[in-house]
């Protein structure tokens, strides 16, 4: 497998990471032994090498401040002409997330999938606006599009999908889908007012400095139209769905409802209603007893609704640069096994 890694940032790094960590394992179990040839950021630089690159050398070039531009391989293209010239069989898109516009992930995938590449992402801007125009680009080249990480981060929840749940018939998805949030859920529920929760929340890198995408509930908005449509079919985009976040909850209500046995969450909900599938964002009361109120921090979660086995509530981490680089492998395992 030859591979263009389309963004370094946190998450390339931490695929890379794992690449040369279990390079012996994935060869030894799986036969998996991955060239990547190319790496394109636009503030860590490009480099090209057809024979690969030595990912140990990029990472230390970069964790020092250091351009790849510099290496040996060093180039100066930008991310549409290394999908176009370089010899590989699989693009690797991580860059930035614009869930307004789906740029510059979308017009990269789509130059990927066109050109006949196997693609991979875990960007949630081209599946949340352009999911059913690209999965049949990818169909009509007969390649691969795969894109695990764009809701649960490494927990592997298309996976469970498609695989552990193959044959069953999903009603309802409905859970917590971002870590910042619940991590000030929690910490008010402790006893933190929303300004000391969310400042904490940002001392700990769970948020950023303008939140906006987290607490206004527009991150969670992208998860479930991926989620509506990818696992249920249906043709959404962002603005179809009601969305309201978590300002607006107050202390008092939150004491209120843990004196009643319950919790604030910020549910992402997707359901069947008759022929139609409906989708919604916003803070719901859950009672102690269902297994997303027992979900604390930054930890997200998704209870399925299915015929044949009930409900099934899956848990673990929403993001991180490891875990989220953990889903791009499983990924490229994926595609691996199909070549």
């Amino acid at each position: 497998m030859r591979l263009v890694l389309i963004g370094f940032g946190n998450v390339g790094q931490g695929l890379a990471e794992l690449l040369v960590e279990k390079r012996e394992d994935l060869s030894d179990a799986f036969g998996f032994e991955p060239l990547v040839v190319g790496i394109c950021d636009a503030v860590k630089g490009s480099c090209y090498g057809r024979d690969g690159i030595d990912l140990a050398v990029a990472l230390d070039t970069v964790a020092g401040g250091g351009s790849l531009a510099d290496l040996p391989s060093g180039c100066d293209w930008d991310a549409l002409r290394m999908i176009e010239e370089a010899d590989a069989d699989t693009m690797v898109e991580l860059t930035f997330t614009d869930i307004e516009t789906g740029e510059p992930a979308s017009t990269h995938v789509a130059a990927a999938l066109e050109r006949g590449l196997n693609v991979v992402t875990t960007n949630k801007g081209p599946l949340a606006l352009h999911y059913h125009d690209l999965d049949s680009v990818a169909e009509d080249e007969d390649a691969q599009f795969l894109f695990e990480g764009t809701v649960l981060s490494g927990t592997p929840l298309f996976n469970l999908i498609g695989e552990t749940l193959a044959g069953s018939d999903i009603t309802e998805m409905r859970g917590i889908l971002n870590g910042t949030t619940n991590y000030m859920l929690t910490r008010m529920a402790e006893g933190l007012a929303y300004d000391a929760a969310l400042a904490e929340a940002q001392e700990r890198g769970y948020a950023e400095a303008v939140p906006d995408a987290d607490v206004l509930g527009w991150d969670a908005l992208a998860k479930v139209t991926i989620l509506a449509n990818v696992v249920f079919g249906a043709d959404l985009r962002p603005s179809d769905t009601p969305c309201e976040g978590i300002t607006n909850i107050t202390p008092e209500q939150i004491a209120e409802a843990k004196e009643r046995g319950e919790q604030y969450k910020l549910i992402g909900r997707v359901w069947r209603e008759g022929d139609t599938v409906q989708a919604s964002v916003g803070p719901e009361l859950v009672v102690g007893t269902h297994p997303l109120a027992s979900v604390t921090g930054a930890l997200n979660a998704v209870t399925i609704t299915t015929d044949t086995l009930g409900d099934v509530t899956i848990v673990g981490p929403g993001a991180g640069r490891r875990e989220t680089g953990y889903a791009v492998l499983i990924d490229l395992l994926h595609v691996w096994s199909t070549m």
